[in-house]
């Protein structure tokens, strides 16, 4: 049977917050777009997130978040640097920004009682992005374009995991990152059904991708793609996840509610930040 969360009931008042938590996502990424500038910092970013979240009344979904035996997570966004493909906390790179960097930034929040979480790709200029970083964002984008377009009550979350993986990896020629995928919310920040990125090697592999979309489903979907490799390193308990290559990665993440027809993306709005800031 599926999990039980897959058939919470969900009202119209229910989407309506869900709606303005994801909309509050949305303005804080484009607050920061314009605010981000070569020679900025990790803890400044972070503390600009944080006055962001504040003039929205929302605040982070991540600050203080704990999985299994991990620490807290100190910081208010995921603020991850070039090969550092997601986790990244504001005391994870010490030294300030610089021109052909590539910072990946997530931000979560709680606003009406409900989660809004979403992630987006920056590279600081000035000047042209460089060939691959240009393909790998690119690609990046895509894939989560293709991939929502499949979160449709006629159809289970293979149908996600196989055209994110036919864009990334056989069109693209560039790495998924293993072990790592999205999942559902609403009022908490991860909740079944986990969202694989690649269709399962082998029968149990990923049990929920078998399950059909269910109509009310509020999902945080995100690839996550390297040049390199799709494996990745962490140091001991500490919450930044790298490369295991020291490649560049990319990620990119809506929040999309599942509906009878078309999928709703809640953070719709994303697809116009800049690629390149900081010039």
């Amino acid at each position: 049977m599926p999990p039980a969360s897959l058939h919470w009931p969900i009202s119209q008042t229910d989407v309506a917050d869900a709606r303005a938590a994801a909309r509050c996502v949305v303005e804080t990424h484009h607050r920061l777009a314009e605010w981000l500038r070569v020679g900025t910092t990790l803890p400044a970013i972070d503390q600009f997130v944080a006055a962001c979240l504040d003039r929205l009344t929302c605040r982070s979904a991540f600050l203080g978040y704990r999985v299994h035996r991990s620490p807290a997570f100190p910081s208010h966004a995921c603020l991850s640097v070039n090969d550092c493909v997601v986790h990244g906390t504001a005391g994870s790179l010490s030294r300030p920004l610089i021109s052909g960097d590539v910072l990946k930034v997530d931000v979560g929040v709680i606003h009406r009682g409900w989660v809004g979480d979403a992630a987006w790709t920056y590279v600081f200029g000035p000047g042209p992005i460089d060939p691959v970083t240009r393909r790998l964002m690119d690609c990046g984008k895509e894939a989560l374009r293709r991939g929502v377009r499949q979160l449709r009550p006629d159809l289970t979350y293979l149908a996600w995991a196989r055209a994110v993986q036919e864009h990334v990896e056989h069109e693209c020629h560039f790495h998924l990152i293993r072990g790592l995928g999205g999942h559902g919310y609403g009022r908490k920040l991860h909740q079944p059904p986990f969202v694989a990125n690649i269709v399962p090697a082998y029968p149990g592999e990923w049990p929920e991708g078998a399950l059909p979309c269910r109509p009310g489903t509020l999902l945080a979907v995100e690839p996550m793609i390297a040049v390199g490799t799709g494996q990745t390193r962490q140091v001991g308990r500490e919450w930044p996840i790298y490369t295991a290559d020291g490649s560049l990665s990319v990620h990119y993440e809506h929040d999309v509610l599942v509906t009878d027809g078309d999928p709703e993306v809640l953070t719709s709005g994303l697809e116009q930040l800049p690629d390149v800031v900081g010039a």
